[in-house]
C-alpha cells in the first residue's frame, strides 16, 4: 500500500510518500519520495495577515507538482494538512478551497491539538517512561504535550514559532502563557522530566551535536551550538555551516524556544527521535486504511 502525507507548514512544504508493506508479521513504512520545499506562507500571514498573491500562485503550482508524483506513484491514500500559517490566514480556507477546485487536492487546515495529536501517533516508541514533555516548534506555533509513563496527561499549542520570532511578531504574552502552563501543569509533579524534541531545526541542532540516534542531547549543547550559530552572519551560515537558506536564519530563534522550555521545565536533556507531523499522518493513514 502506497500512501502519502503533505504537510504545510509556516516555514516549508513537505511532501513524503511512503511503501507500507507486511513481512513476517511486522509493518514496515519504507519511504519512496521526500520533497521539500522552501514556500514560507508564515512570513506573509504574521506580519499581514494573509497569504499574498504571489505565494497563493507559487502554492497553486507547488500542489499541482504534488498531485503529478502522487498520480505517478499510483499512491492508495493521501492526507494533506496545514498548520499555523494557513489557520491564522484571513484567506487560508479560500485557498484551500480554491485548490480542492484547481487541482483535486483536499487540505485540511488543522488546529493545534489535531497537529499534536498527528505527531503523537509516531511518537509512541519514543516516548520514555516517568514524566515526559515533547516539545514540537514550528515556524508559527509551539505544541507541548505532557506524557506521564507513556499515557498523555495534557496538552496545549502555543503561538509562538520560529518564523514569529524572525518577524517580531511573537507576543510577550503567549511566552508568559506558555511558562505558567508548565509551571502548572510539569512541575505539579515534582519529578525529572525527560525533554523529547521534534522539528526540523532540533533535527539539525542533533545533526550538528553528532549524536548518534537514540542518545539523549544535553540542554549545554544546545546552548552551545546556538553560540555557534550565532557566530556567524546568515551568508555564512550557508556556505561555512552548510544550512539551507530558509533553516539558516530560523535556527536560532527555534533553539531559544527548546531552551526556554528546557530551562523552565527543569530538564538538561532531550531526546529527537527524527519524527515529525508526515510520519503521524502515514500512521493516521496505514490505521484508516489497512483493512
Amino acid at each position: 500500500m502506497k500512501l502519502a502525507a503533505i504537510d504545510i507548514g509556516s516555514n516549508a512544504i513537505r511532501l513524503q510518500i511512503t511503501n507500507v508493506t507486511l513481512f513476517k508479521g511486522q509493518t514496515l513504512f519504507k519511504r519512496l519520495e521526500y520533497v521539500r520545499f522552501p514556500l514560507r506562507l508564515g512570513q506573509d500571514v504574521f506580519s499581514s495577515g494573509s497569504l499574498s498573491p504571489k505565494s497563493q500562485q507559487k502554492f497553486i503550482k507547488l500542489m499541482k507538482a504534488f498531485k503529478l508524483l502522487l498520480e505517478l506513484y499510483e499512491v492508495d491514500a493521501f492526507y494533506a494538512c496545514a498548520t499555523s500559517a494557513m489557520r491564522n490566514s484571513d484567506n487560508g480556507a479560500e485557498l484551500a478551497a480554491k485548490v480542492k477546485k484547481e487541482v483535486g487536492l483536499e487540505i485540511h487546515i488543522i488546529d493545534g491539538e489535531k497537529e499534536a495529536d498527528m505527531i503523537n501517533l509516531a511518537l509512541s516508541n519514543f516516548i520514555p517512561k516517568g514524566l515526559c514533555l515533547h516539545i514540537d516548534v514550528g515556524g508559527g506555533s509551539t505544541e507541548l504535550n505532557l506524557y506521564h509513563n507513556k499515557e498523555k496527561v495534557d496538552v496545549c499549542s502555543f503561538n509562538v514559532g520560529s518564523v514569529r520570532i524572525l518577524q517580531g511578531k511573537d507576543n510577550p504574552a503567549v511566552w508568559a502563557e506558555m511558562q505558567q502552563w508548565i509551571n502548572k501543569r510539569v512541575l505539579k509533579y515534582h519529578e525529572h522530566v525527560t525533554a523529547l524534541g521534534t522539528g526540523g531545526n532540533i533535527n539539525k541542532i542533533y545533526s550538528m551535536a553528532k549524536k548518534k540516534p537514540g542518545k539523549l542531547m544535553s540542554l549545554a549543547k544546545i546552548k552551545e551550538i546556538k553560540a555557534l550559530i550565532e557566530s556567524y552572519d546568515l551568508e555564512e551560515r550557508i556556505h561555512t555551516l552548510q544550512l539551507n537558506p530558509d533553516r539558516a536564519d530560523v535556527i536560532v530563534p527555534a533553539s531559544d524556544i527548546y531552551i526556554k522550555v528546557m530551562d523552565w521545565a527543569r530538564t538538561k536533556s532531550i531526546l529527537v527521535p527524527d519524527v515529525g507531523l508526515k510520519d503521524g499522518v502515514m500512521h493516521y493513514l496505514y490505521e484508516k486504511h489497512r483493512s
